[in-house]
């Protein structure tokens, strides 16, 4: 099961007055009419020339301070107005630099905004084919009919609501208490000693890269969560529990989504590099040195999950298993029995790893089964979703044997106890047969819409019955 989620309630984002990180905008002239647009959908001008807002005018908010923003256009470059000289905007950014940095000044009665570029001009709108950033004034323009007024659309806001968007929005103090709150309250060394005894004999506890840097992380992230991961573990141990530490957000994203600190939605993990020309690949390496050096004399400690869901979209099979066969040798350097754990990319085939699951020894291969995501069970019956489970997913895992995450929720509506009871107890049976036993997403959370995604609560409403042993996140 997961024991302390990243993630925090997305009411909390609706109390703030400014852009989060990874909403989506769009800037129409109000002088032009016309949508500002990255021409090609990002390498060339900005140009204000389309009548209608699709996806080459809709931009990616970064947030850096207050007021100050990057936009991150299609082809994730960033608007950019490097071009001083010629004062002409383009979507050419490389990275969130001071070129790529914009003021912006939103009057909330009319959604207008004003833009203002680093150069301390801003940008306006005179010409369909070009934007500048040369409007000059000893003042900032007025809320008029004038080139240098946009109205800004908002087509998503705060789709992200990961720890990424809590801590860059809340900033370093009031992030910091927030957290502090969360990791003192969410779990104690009671909820340890309650799994223990119904039988859970095991954890996986999700981190951040960023706790191979604590007390002092990158930012936006707060000290805290390395302090979170001790008490995991010392209460673990009194309860003769195991811990696998699970490194879920690396630098980059390996899947863009909001529990891998996505800043924007966009991964690249594979190919990106921080500000240093180091890889991103190679900063994991370092966190994993570091959580395999700190925990592998622990008792408690089961084992190290290298990666989390790389999607298939993002993460070429070649890199990942090269990056896999690095962090294994990293792992063994420090210990001969703790287990290695891999992921698969998600939406690729698990038996892409078979080869590694071979080569490595205590290797095991990370499989995560939910009847509740795609089309394919959008419309199945109580018994569709019983029978999936014993047959197609019995065979996967008879033909991979490994481990199997899961939870008790599907795409089906108005289904009984009983029939969730049922659903329960195949997965139980089913996923009991892997190698490495079952995990369970998540052991508690705190939205009650989506009761059944927790474990304690179903477990005691009776909506699943006891389980003989196997572990929670």
């Amino acid at each position: 099961m997961k024991i302390a989620s990243s993630n925090c309630d997305s009411t909390i984002f609706l109390l703030l007055n400014f852009l989060q990180d990874g909403s989506q905008i769009q800037f129409r002239s109000v002088t032009l009419n016309k949508f500002m647009s990255a021409e090609g959908g990002g390498g060339g001008k900005i140009m204000i020339n389309r009548q209608v807002g699709s996806d080459w005018e809709t931009f990616k908010v970064w947030r850096h301070a207050d007021n100050v923003y990057s936009f991150r256009v299609f082809n994730n470059q960033f608007i950019s107005a490097l071009n001083a000289s010629a004062a002409v905007v383009g979507a050419t950014g490389g990275a969130a630099g001071k070129w790529e940095r914009f003021t912006l000044t939103r009057n909330l009665k009319n959604n207008r905004v004003h833009i203002k570029a680093y150069n301390g001009m801003y940008l306006q709108a005179r010409d369909v084919n070009k934007v500048t950033a040369d409007y000059m004034s000893s003042s900032e323009p007025d809320w008029g009919d004038n080139s240098a007024t946009f109205e800004m659309i908002i087509t998503i806001a705060s789709p992200l609501h990961g720890e990424y968007q809590l801590a860059n929005g809340f900033g370093p103090v009031d992030a910091a208490r927030v957290l502090k709150y969360h990791r003192d309250s969410f779990i104690s060394a009671n909820d340890f000693e309650y799994l223990s005894k119904i039988g859970i004999n095991g954890v996986r506890i999700p981190v951040g890269y960023w706790i191979a840097s604590d007390p002092h992380p990158p930012k936006p992230f707060v000290p805290g969560s390395l302090q979170a991961l001790d008490n995991a573990f010392l209460w673990a141990e009194n309860n003769d529990m195991k811990i696998i530490i699970d490194l879920h957000a690396v630098p980059g994203s390996q899947n863009g989504q909001e529990h891998s600190a996505s800043i924007d939605g966009v991964s690249q993990w594979a190919t990106g590099r921080n500000d240093y020309g180091k890889s991103y690949i190679d900063l994991t390496l370092e966190v994993i040195e570091f959580l395999a050096s700190r925990y592998s004399g622990r008792q408690g400690l089961y084992g190290i999950e290298l990666l989390n869901e790389p999607m298939i979209h993002y993460v070429p099979i070649d890199t990942l298993k090269s990056y896999y066969r690095k962090g294994y040798e990293i792992m063994r350097r420090y210990s001969a029995e703790t287990y290695v754990l891999i992921s698969p990319l998600v939406g690729g085939d698990p038996g892409d790893l078979l080869d590694l699951g071979n080569e490595f020894f205590n290797s095991i291969i990370d499989l995560h089964y939910y009847n509740v995501f795609g089309d394919t069970f959008s419309n199945m019956t109580v018994q569709q979703n019983v029978d999936y489970v014993s047959v197609n997913r019995h065979q996967e895992i008879t033909r991979l044997n490994q481990r199997g995450e899961w939870t008790n929720e599907w795409a089906v509506r108005g289904a009984s106890q009983e029939d969730y009871q049922r659903f329960g107890q195949v997965q139980l049976q089913m996923y009991g047969q892997a190698t490495a036993g079952w995990a369970y997403w998540n052991y508690i959370i705190d939205d009650p819409s989506n009761n059944h995604w927790d474990f304690k609560q179903s477990y005691e409403t009776r909506y699943l019955l006891r389980p003989s042993s196997g572990w929670l996140h």
